[in-house]
């Protein structure tokens, strides 16, 4: 039997992350593939920015490209109204910490991060706000006492968190988000998320055979799979 765990380097207000999410929801349909992840604090403390004109130019850019590449939808909400509302603030460590508290309390975390996709790019909600965060828990199902209570404990986890991420990013070469390593039989390797925008069933492809050849044929001769197929 193969261990096997996608490792997912990732944050909640990456675009890219957002154009990668029906390949994660794809993987987490694999058979026998556990899937972690690992939040980076992309744009956490000094690193949070307020909506300005600058930050919606900037996004959009990269938006509508993601949009054409991918499929994934982006809400009128989004752009004309989030990306307009000068009294938001775009800060990943409360979504992050939302992640954190709903794997503590026994949710599934990819669950809670593509709820927060959804809720900022296609609902325009302020994801960095903890009334917003409430509401979503709330939504899949968690207590809200256990949820505020959580919470709370995991802003002293956090830093350790995003720090393991770094370090695990800086070791394997991981340069941005989102970034997927692959652990089998607890040997490592990168995989490439780019080929499979918008293609989860190939990328789900992919990993099976990645997984079958592991099994089959021991990790070093793993077969060599691209969206088109294995070989």
């Amino acid at each position: 039997m193969v261990n096997a765990t996608l490792h997912y380097y990732y944050d909640p207000l990456c675009g890219w992350c957002y154009g990668a999410a029906p390949l994660l929801a794809a993987a987490a349909n694999v058979d026998g593939l556990a899937i972690t992840l690992h939040a980076g604090a992309m744009m956490s403390g000094p690193n949070r920015q307020p909506v300005t004109p600058q930050l919606r130019q900037y996004v959009m850019g990269h938006d509508q490209r993601i949009q054409q590449l991918t499929g994934q939808p982006f809400g009128d909400a989004y752009f004309n109204g989030l990306l307009l509302d000068n009294q938001a603030v775009f800060d990943s460590t409360p979504p992050t910490l939302a992640i954190l508290t709903a794997e503590a309390l026994g949710l599934d975390g990819l669950s809670m991060l593509h709820r927060l996709q959804q809720a900022h790019y296609v609902e325009g909600q302020r994801i960095a706000e903890p009334a917003v965060l409430q509401q979503l828990a709330q939504e899949l199902g968690l207590d809200d006492a256990a949820f505020a209570a959580e919470y709370q404990r995991q802003q002293g986890e956090f830093a350790a968190h995003v720090g393991r991420s770094h370090r695990d990013m800086a070791t394997h070469g991981l340069s941005g988000f989102p970034s997927l390593l692959l652990e089998l039989n607890g040997r490592l390797q990168r995989l490439e998320l780019s080929p499979y925008l918008g293609k989860p069933d190939a990328f789900a492809g992919y990993l099976q055979g990645l997984l079958a050849g592991a099994a089959n044929l021991g990790t070093d001769d793993a077969p060599f799979c691209t969206p088109d197929g294995c070989q």
